[in-house]
């Protein structure tokens, strides 16, 4: 069934909005695309341009105003917990921020929540991917997609960018998504215009009833999608996923030229 209610898509100059309570930072994958970097550290733990991919999702969750993050740990997890321990000693931010210990099983992106849900704080909360990486455009982009956060017609709500700007991205894209943000997934072999970056708002209803068990945001995403609550915002800033050794090259060199 279709939700009735119109989510408040609206770009505006300033945002004054309640922010989720809580951030998941996605960081426990194998990174087998960056290899041979990845034989030695966590994909999380590249620098692009001197900062690390986790220190860069983090610094956006402080500067937003995100007062709590949890980060899950999987490949090279001693590693991931040493820099959380780091950036907590010199009080960078967020306030608190907790690690979901996924040492025993990689329980990829939904399982990964599962097994977090208990240290996240709230109904609905940002989850964003390590390996991407965003400009804002005129307003904070966490903000922004607070601001447009409708619990009453939205279980997940996802920032999109549009296929001709997704740099370091080769795929066929992600969504489709109409005049109101609601989004339809693309079919097959075809293309569709819009690529998820990562970052998203969820709410944790989504996963009752799920076990911890391995299995991707795909499962969540089906149930909103049925039931007509997953929605899609496209960011008007730049934004840069970093996949492959070659694409931190790109995205250092793209940076330069901002």
């Amino acid at each position: 069934m279709m939700a009735t209610a119109a989510p408040p898509l609206s770009l505006t100059p300033f945002v004054d909005c309640e922010l989720p309570a809580s951030a998941m930072v996605m960081a426990a994958g194998l990174g087998k695309r960056m290899r041979p970097i990845t034989a030695t550290r966590p994909k999380p733990l590249i620098e692009v341009a001197g900062r690390s991919l986790l220190d860069r999702a983090l610094d956006r969750l402080a500067a937003a105003g995100v007062g709590h993050a949890v980060v899950n740990a999987h490949y090279f997890a001693d590693q991931i917990e040493a820099a959380v321990k780091a950036r907590d000693s010199m009080g960078a931010g967020p306030a608190r921020i907790d690690v979901s210990d996924e040492r025993g099983l990689l329980l990829e992106t939904g399982g990964g929540i599962v097994k977090a849900l208990p240290l996240l704080d709230g109904p609905a909360f940002f989850t964003i991917n390590a390996d991407n990486m965003w400009i804002d455009g005129p307003i904070d982009t966490l903000r922004l997609l607070a601001s447009c956060w409708d619990d009453a017609a939205m279980d997940a709500l996802l920032l999109m960018v549009p296929l001709a700007r997704a740099h370091g991205y080769d795929g066929r894209g992600d969504f489709h998504m109409d005049g109101l943000g609601r989004l339809t997934p693309r079919a097959g072999m075809k293309l569709a215009p819009f690529v998820y970056s990562g970052l998203q708002i969820i709410n944790r209803r989504l996963f009752d009833g799920e076990p911890v068990e391995p299995f991707t945001m795909w499962r969540a995403w089906h149930k909103a999608l049925a039931q007509g609550r997953m929605y899609g915002l496209s960011h008007p800033g730049l934004w840069f996923h970093v996949g492959t050794p070659a694409s931190i090259g790109e995205t250092e060199s793209l940076l330069q030229a901002i």
